[in-house]
């Protein structure tokens, strides 16, 4: 029996190649896509999962006025240890890629990431031993825990012996350290990768303050705990904290705008984590993706299923023979589902041919390292292929099982108008599926262009920016190395100019405080940036005065006390840009001092444009304990030989500036150009989708039109004997798909609207909603559906009336 199955089965494959090929190759691409997405969504899951306590730990997270932030107070972390007996132990992990330090070991250094950190840090994060003992690794301040990467960078080939030899930390008040432990990264994927680990010494103060936000803290949670009632004790603890500090500190305080704790398993905080998390993968965009790549897969099976049921008037005699033989309708159903496997089998092998021919370029394209080794995908894989053919299969196998011979046999079958009618609903919603692709596509590329080509507020261009790599509050060092670099690299032929700033573009907030209005200290504003500024800023980057004017650094009030507001912050405050001249305001870092408002600049954009503005209050650096924030140099470029300047530069950088440590720039402009990344992205990716979905309908819609137009070639020859010409017959043949193709399109507008809707509700800055694409991706399915039928319905004009009329 199954011999004979396999016969019938290529027999078919043969007699239907084109059709066969189409489905195999829409199928594969379908797949291949899916498995790429999916594979990324596994990868980004996999993070911290060889943790043995992965379960237990969380991230202790907070949603106050500025949003969600994945960072806490210190008394937050250590009182709640003691107070809430679910909590077994806290950690601290201070970690970012961005800041690293230089480490010298004799006349070897290494440049590398730095975490500072309590204790338990190497309990709540195992790390594979090398050398030494991670147990006590950094029990004290002159301790320092090393990688395997930066101890063979620093001790060479005996680096398992460098156990109690010193390392001097540059940049941390030169301090010697003694190396107590080499540890090893574990082989999955984690965040936890620093270069060196030290105590954090912070936690040894004792004015540290319950709203000081500045530390990354994790809570093991023993077994059996409720989470979510833990948060909320942890909640109340922190208002009943926070409202004793700001009652102190401005009499007021808002219980309608009460911070809440929200813990982050470690398992998933690379996806899940409600603030920015510890690099934090983009969920929503891969989620977003794994959904129109499941569409995809839906608009293949979609075609297997269409050309099945059409190739029915093929198989109608067949079934009606079979059966009247004997044959069950079970075996029927097994017969058509095992020749649906063999497609479904043969389109799985070419997709991961495909997948491990483009991993490389869609590794690049993500910066990551992925491969196709993890077993996950491959049972996933098939599971997905089996229900996947099952699915697609079963549809047309119990359509066909269904049958009667009595009819069957009669030649009846072609006239089943629920034949006609479960194609036409199919066909219907994959044009539709097409057409939303379209908008979609359409909209997030306006969108996209919109944002670059938005005025940001500033000119970047011809600019460069360095940041220190070398820092220290003792002496006013990093106050001092600022102004000395700025005056040596003024000197530089090619360089126009020289300015800082404490928050610099494209770099996000770094340092934000609540301000207060000076004659009604109820009135605040939360967020407000720390504009620390050299005195050249404004005319560097040739922002505009909505009103008033720039600081005058040879007024000492200015210097001293004066600050001008930018627009975001004047209409939070409830001012306009006239009345807020000569307001003052007690800012948060420094909150005994008075500042005048001499001048409210125009909005700029400091970070990408899909947020919003922020609110910032600009003022003179070098007057205020804020001078040692000044950590880089902003350098505009002559528009001659910029190259050669900036070698000019480095030679200078790494002679004099920072001997020893990597030379890196960054032009402002391509560095704001980044924020956009994430959204051009998953511009190329939903192009290149929209690509392969129009790709599929169409060869789906080719096969399917040619299945049916070669169903009715008889009456094509009736037609022509009578007297019909080729435009009437090519319409005849045509009109039908484009009703439905017209049906498909309006079905598709309402899904379309909402989802975009919702994307550009993310952005501050969007495009109004458009009209247009709606109409245009009714226009361009119309064009391709009639293209596309229309070359078969031109060769079926040609017809040879001998050949379908010699019988009549």
């Amino acid at each position: 029996m199954l011999k004979n199955w396999l016969k019938i089965a290529f027999i078919n494959y043969q007699k239907n190649w084109l059709s066969n090929i189409i489905n195999v190759l829409g199928l594969s691409v379908g797949l291949c896509i899916f498995l790429l997405i999916f594979i990324h969504w596994m990868d980004e899951k996999s993070y911290e999962s060889r943790n043995p306590n992965k379960d237990h730990i969380y991230l202790v997270e907070n949603k106050n006025s500025l949003g969600f932030i994945s960072t806490s107070s210190y008394p937050a972390l250590s009182v709640s240890k003691e107070k809430f007996s679910e909590i077994e132990d806290f950690a601290i992990a201070n970690s970012w890629d961005f800041f690293k330090t230089r480490l010298i070991a004799g006349d070897r250094s290494v440049y590398t990431s730095a975490t500072w950190a309590t204790e338990s840090y190497f309990d709540f994060f195992p790390m594979e031993r090398i050398a030494g003992n991670l147990k006590n690794a950094i029990s004290d301040d002159g301790k320092i825990a090393i990688s395997e990467e930066t101890a063979k960078a620093l001790f060479g080939d005996e680096y398992k012996e460098c156990i109690g030899k010193i390392i001097k930390a540059d940049g941390q008040n030169n301090k010697d350290y003694v190396v107590s432990a080499v540890y090893k990264f574990p082989s999955s994927h984690t965040v936890f990768t620093p270069g060196f680990v030290l105590r954090n010494k912070d936690i040894d103060r004792n004015d540290l303050q319950w709203t000081n936000y500045s530390y990354i803290g994790y809570f093991k949670i023993k077994p059996g705990t409720d989470v979510r009632n833990l948060e909320k004790k942890l909640s109340e603890q922190l208002n009943e904290h926070e409202k004793i500090a700001m009652l102190k500190w401005s009499g007021k305080y808002d219980e309608k705008d009460k911070t809440e704790v929200f813990l982050t398993p470690i398992s998933t905080m690379k996806l899940d984590a409600k603030g920015l998390g510890i690099n934090k993968g983009d969920k929503r965009s891969i989620m977003v993706l794994l959904g129109l790549s499941g569409l995809i897969l839906l608009l293949s099976g979609i075609n297997l299923i269409n050309l099945k049921t059409a190739q029915a008037s093929q198989r109608a005699k067949e079934v009606g023979i079979r059966k009247a033989s004997g044959s069950t309708r079970g075996q029927i159903i097994t017969q058509f589902l095992l020749e649906n496997l063999m497609i479904c089998l043969a389109s799985f092998i070419i997709a991961f041919a495909l997948v491990e021919i483009l991993l490389p370029s869609y590794n690049k394209f993500l910066n990551k390292e992925m491969t196709l080794n993890d077993p996950k995908v491959f049972l996933y894989s098939g599971i997905l292929l089996i229900v996947f053919a099952f699915i697609s299969g079963i549809i047309p196998a119990l359509y066909l099982s269904n049958f009667k011979p009595i009819h069957t046999l009669k030649g009846n079958f072609a006239r089943s108008k629920h034949g006609i009618w479960l194609r036409n609903s199919i066909l219907t919603l994959q044009l539709a599926v097409s057409s939303f692709f379209i908008i979609c596509s359409l909209i997030i590329y306006f969108q996209v262009n919109y944002m670059l080509n938005k005025d940001l507020g500033f000119k970047g261009d011809q600019v460069i920016q360095i940041d220190f790599k070398k820092t220290d509050w003792q002496d006013d060092y990093t106050y001092k190395k600022y102004l000395r670099l700025k005056t040596e690299i003024s000197k530089i032929h090619g360089v126009e100019a020289v300015t800082g700033s404490i928050n610099t573009m494209a770099n996000g907030i770094a340092n934000a405080s609540s301000v207060k209005n000076a004659l009604d200290t109820t009135k605040a504003v939360n967020g407000v940036a720390l504009g620390g500024i050299d005195y050249n800023y404004f005319e560097f980057y040739k922002m505009k005065f909505a009103s008033g004017r720039d600081l005058d650094m040879r007024k000492a009030s200015d210097t001293m006390f004066g600050v001008v507001a930018n627009e975001s912050f004047i209409k939070k405050m409830g001012w306009n840009k006239n009345n807020a001249l000569g307001k003052e305001v007690y800012p948060g870092w420094d909150s005994h001092k008075k500042y005048k408002i001499l001048g409210v600049l125009k909005d700029f954009n400091m970070n990408g444009v899909d947020a919003p503005v922020e609110p910032i209050l600009f003022f003179n650096y070098d007057r205020s304990w804020a001078k040692n924030n000044m950590q880089n140099v902003q350098i505009k470029l002559s528009k001659e030989d910029i190259n050669g300047t900036i070698e000019k530069i480095k030679e200078f950088w790494t002679l004099k500036a920072e001997p020893g440590y990597p030379f890196d720039y960054e032009f402002v402009d391509k560095r704001f150009a980044k924020t956009f990344e994430k959204f051009q992205k998953q511009r190329t990716l939903f192009t290149i989708l929209n690509s392969i979905v129009l790709t599929v309908a169409l060869l789906g819609l080719f096969a399917l039109s040619s299945l049916l137009i070669d169903q009715k070639l008889k009456d094509v020859a009736i037609k022509k004997a009578l007297g019909a010409d080729e435009k009437m017959i090519i319409w005849d043949l045509t009109k039908r798909f484009l009703l439905i193709c017209i049906l498909a399109v309006f079905i598709s507008f309402p899904f379309g609207y909402y989802a975009m809707n919702e994307w550009l509700k993310d952005f501050a800055y969007r495009i109004e909603m458009p009209w247009w694409p709606y109409l245009l991706s009714l226009v361009l399915l119309l064009i391709l559906t009639f293209s596309v039928v229309s070359i078969k319905a031109f060769k079926a004009t040609k017809v040879n009336l001998v050949k379908y009329l010699k019988y009549e």
